[in-house]
């Protein structure tokens, strides 16, 4: 089902580039030598008589005007009328023996060489191995973009005999048919798997994010948990007591609340891509939300279980509900030392902004870790545990990776890069709206900052004029606790406009604590996944006369 997940492995370009076109696979289809090439004849030969050797070079000349007609014949039967196959036939090519085809609509594929490098793995391939790839493609819709079928092309065969009629009724069921009703003011990036963000005008007219907009990112289905038989596994260390925990067991567990902004590592990646390509989620400026969350502190819960902060280096893992067909599930880690500090308030948390989660923000429990990417915050929790190693998942060791603007998807290493967890100094403009027309005499503007780790904002400069000169901005909101300012700072700056100014060029900063401030562009910090924009958010309007 060639699950890209985006993040391509690098061999995949190295295949694109290897595999045949059709006209290469005629001449093959001709000759016995892969290596043939055409050469220049030679009309020297040794030994033999003139009238032998008009013969030898007469039979040559036929001989390869014979394997070029072939050629032409072929391909133009190839291009004319492609090879038809049945269903039977593709289906019994379901293996690495027998090769691995599949279809796609109409046309078939061999994909046998593309298996072993599935960025997704080549279980999950092996899934449509001998059928159609439309049951898993409606899983991963992610799949239904040019470059993707691009790669699949390079891989077809031919096409099904028209007399082969299909199933009357494919039956598969729409994994997403039972995912939740959503606001309509979302602006929706993905439908399947959901992903959406709340416009900039309404995320920031509150400090905390009602929860009916708060941004949504999901990566496979949203699981319908029933809240009675729920049970979260937590597995304890050798000698130690693993725990089974319905709801009403963490409701046990002192009950702490705390507010926090999460936001996704791939914010504001849309202004990356106007830079230079990369390949993700389309997000603007909303992929950031803020919510007072409450559960079970995570340091109670493996404290429970008997953990223990250790010399040696260790992390909890975490697995939701969430799965794909072969049942892997969504997961992610952080270290245990995060995990086990009181001061760093991890939360298994059931509550948001005072009631169950919804659905679509992981009910019945999900992980909280304030400070750190939202690719962390592990939704629909099913199992925790304790690792030597950070979690194995995909979305921790193949993805949510930072790397320098000079790697690409040929020569990009994964193991190279350390998983992201606490997110950079960021901020943004939420009003105006880039290309609005505002009033003569005095503007205002708006927007949000937030540092990872616990970083307080203690400042944000605005400029009019692209960054020739600077105001400070006015901070809203909670007071922030050094160290733990787990939640963003709205801002605003009124300003008096000069007579006759006709547009502005309007950019914001901000400064943490620990005096990080956001880089000017995105040159010096693009990366292939679109991962880590926080450079200066820069917003052009028009003055009316």
């Amino acid at each position: 089902m060639l699950l890209l997940h985006r993040a391509v492995a690098p061999g995949l370009q190295q295949a694109y580039r290897l595999k045949s076109t059709p006209a290469r696979l005629c001449i093959r289809a001709c000759c016995t030598n892969d290596s043939f090439q055409p050469q220049r004849s030679s009309f020297t030969f040794s030994g033999g008589n003139s009238s032998t050797r008009r013969w030898r070079v007469m039979g040559t000349l036929l001989g390869l005007g014979a394997v070029l007609a072939c050629h032409d014949q072929q391909c133009r039967a190839s291009q004319e009328s492609p090879r038809r196959y049945t269903r039977e036939e593709v289906k019994s090519h379901c293996s690495p023996e027998t090769g691995v085809w599949v279809t796609l609509g109409c046309e078939v594929f061999d994909i046998t060489e593309f298996v072993d490098i599935h960025p997704g793995g080549a279980s999950k391939l092996m899934l449509a191995a001998g059928g159609p790839l439309e049951p898993f493609w409606a899983l991963y819709a992610i799949h239904n973009q040019p470059h993707v079928r691009e790669i699949l092309a390079q891989y077809k065969i031919g096409e099904l005999s028209p007399d082969d009629k299909a199933p009357s009724i494919l039956k598969t069921s729409d994994p997403y048919m039972d995912d939740p009703i959503r606001h309509s003011a979302l602006k929706v990036n993905t439908q399947c798997p959901f992903n959406a963000e709340p416009p900039p005008e309404l995320l920031t007219e509150n400090y905390i994010t009602p929860n009916p907009i708060f941004f949504t990112r999901n990566h496979l289905p949203v699981p319908n948990v029933d809240p009675d038989t729920y049970r979260l596994n937590v597995v304890g260390p050798p000698g130690g007591q693993s725990l089974c925990l319905s709801l009403d067991d963490l409701y046990q567990f002192p009950k702490h609340e705390i507010t926090v902004t999460l936001q996704c590592a791939g914010n504001r990646r849309s202004e990356m891509t106007q830079f230079k390509e990369v390949r993700g989620l389309e997000w603007s400026l909303g992929a950031i939300s803020t919510a007072r969350w409450a559960g079970a502190r995570l340091c109670d819960v493996l404290a429970q279980a008997g953990h223990q902060l250790c010399e040696t280096e260790a992390h909890v893992c975490f697995e939701g509900l969430d799965s794909d067909p072969t049942g892997t599930a969504y997961g992610a880690s952080i270290p245990l030392a995060r995990a086990m500090d009181p001061e760093a308030e991890v939360l298994l948390a059931y509550e948001m902004n005072g009631q169950p989660l919804p659905r679509d923000h992981g009910f019945p429990v999900r992980v909280v870790v304030p400070g750190v990417v939202g690719a962390r915050h592990v939704k629909w929790l099913g199992k925790v545990s304790v690792e030597p190693e950070e979690s194995f998942s995909h979305w921790q060791r193949r993805d949510y990776k930072g790397f320098s603007p000079s790697v690409d998807w040929d020569t990009v290493d994964f193991d190279s890069a350390p998983s992201i967890q606490e997110l950079p100094i960021q901020s943004a403009i939420t009003q105006p709206k880039e290309g609005e027309i505002i009033g003569s005499g005095e503007v205002t503007v708006k927007g949000y900052a937030w540092s990872g780790g616990g970083r307080a904002v203690v400042r944000v400069d605005v400029s009019l004029d692209g960054g020739l000169t600077w105001q400070v901005a006015e901070l809203e909101g909670e007071e922030q606790r050094a160290r733990k300012a787990w939640a963003w700072r709205l801002w605003h700056l009124q300003a008096p406009l000069p007579a006759g100014i006709k547009e502005l060029n309007i950019v914001c900063k901000a400064v943490d604590e620990s005096y990080n401030v956001q880089p000017d562009t995105v040159a010096p910090i693009w990366n292939l996944r679109g991962v880590l924009n926080n450079a200066w958010h820069r917003v052009h309007v028009h003055v009316a006369p």
